[in-house]
């Protein structure tokens, strides 16, 4: 019996530069977005603030603010997105491809290349980020101002958050949590 042996083309490999540009273009992408949105937002709690707020204004002002750093800066940052954000990232600087660098950003969110459950939940994520910028864009001064508080602050804390799991996560290089890459997620 003749043993037939299975002949496979390894991909080039992609030079150290490429992969740290890649991973550094994945999470930096993420935080220039966040902080853009945060920018946006503080110009509309600047002119809630600047218009005089009521007592129960600064009452709802400051329970949301705590309410969404504890909520969306800690819970949905820091505890969940943040380091899956490394981890994809420190994926991408060990197994790169030509699609993962170009889209580093959104590979490191989990738009593709990942677990069918982290995508339902990034898209899902996605519609209903932009179904509460929809609602609270039709909201008159002051709530909206009270409400982009909030929100802003939960998005500074989420790019402080991200950047420190980087940091942490290439520092060891070990992710902190799992990559949620598939075995043969291709691209």
């Amino acid at each position: 019996m003749i043993a037939v042996q299975e002949h496979r083309e390894r991909p080039p490999a992609v030079p150290p530069r490429w992969r740290v540009a890649g991973a550094v273009w994945g999470v930096s992408g993420i935080a220039v977005v966040l902080v853009y949105a945060a920018l946006s937002l503080g110009s509309h709690a600047v002119a809630a603030v600047a218009a005089g707020l009521g007592p129960l204004e600064w009452l709802v002002l400051g329970g949301n603010v705590a309410f969404m750093a504890w909520a969306e800066g800690y819970r949905g940052f820091q505890q969940r997105f943040s380091p899956r954000v490394a981890a994809r990232a420190l994926n991408l600087y060990e197994q790169p491809t030509t699609v993962r660098l170009v889209l580093a950003p959104l590979f490191c969110v989990g738009y593709f290349g990942a677990t069918p459950r982290l995508q339902r939940m990034v898209w899902l994520g996605t519609g209903l980020i932009l179904l509460a910028v929809w609602l609270f864009s039709r909201l008159d001064q002051p709530w909206r101002g009270i409400l982009d508080a909030g929100v802003m602050v939960g998005l500074l804390w989420g790019t402080l958050s991200l950047l420190w799991a980087g940091w942490a996560t290439f520092r060891g290089r070990r992710a902190i949590v799992a990559a949620e890459v598939p075995a043969a997620a291709g691209l």
